[in-house]
Order: structure tokens, then sequence, then C-alpha cells
């Protein structure tokens, strides 16, 4: 790499656009994001336990040397973004799950609400057997 990172870069950051998602819980919203993944350039992540939807779409302002037109006056997203960030530089990302078709936000919605209907099934047992113990111990 030369003296100046950016003389490398190939403006990957400038090409997307990630914004945070709620954490999906019902059918609903896993049939929301079933939609979502319908789109061309659209892809679901979870990075740390954060859910993010990203766009594929590049930014107006970039050249086609990657680099950006309007660096003295660019937003302040972009004048927070650290080197040390770069998706250049940064190696691959460690997603908790990444979904870029149908079939797989599909298959984590069956097991997801499937696992929490048998916590919700458990925990309504878990509270019928104490109450039955409790009237027991009431009588006893």
């Amino acid at each position: 790499m030369g003296s100046i990172h950016c003389e490398h870069c190939t403006g990957h950051c400038c090409k997307y656009l990630a914004l945070p998602l709620d954490e999906p819980e019902t059918a609903r919203d896993f049939d929301d994001m079933r939609w979502y993944l319908m789109h061309e350039g659209v892809v679901i992540f979870v990075e740390e336990g954060e859910w993010y939807i990203q766009f594929a779409t590049t930014c107006k302002n970039l050249t086609p040397a990657s680099m950006c037109g309007v660096y003295e006056t660019r937003p302040k997203i972009c004048r927070e973004y650290k080197a040390g960030d770069c998706d250049y530089s940064g190696g691959s990302y460690a997603y908790d799950h990444l979904f870029t078709h149908v079939e797989q936000i599909e298959a984590y919605a069956r097991e997801t609400l499937a696992e929490e209907r048998k916590r919700k099934r458990n925990s309504r047992n878990g509270k019928a057997k104490r109450s039955a113990v409790g009237v027991r111990r009431q009588a006893g």
C-alpha cells in the first residue's frame, strides 16, 4: 500500500447504505424481511446482535476514480468514518447472520419462531407446575 491509504480505495463504503432494523419478533416481521430480500441489491445482516438492511447503491458524488467528488463539503457521517473502519483495509466481516436470499430468511424464521413457541410453551408449563405446587402447600 502507498503512503496515502485512499489512493488504493475502491470506494466500497460509498456503494451501499446500511440502516438499522428492529429485530424481527413475529411472523409478520419476517414476512416483511422476505419482501425486502425480493428486491435487487438488498441484503439483511446481523452484526454484534444488531440487525441492518443494506442497499447496494452508489453515492452520486463518487468519481470514476473512486474518490469523493465533494470531499471538502462531505456529510458528517463521511467525516466520522475512520480508516480503521474502512471496507478496503478492514478485511472480511464477521456477521452473526447474513441473508441474501428469501430462502435464508424463511429458514431462519421457521427456526426462530419454533424456538419462541417452545420457550413460551415451557414457560406456561412451568407456571402451571408452580401454581399447582403452591395450591398443594396451602392445602397441606
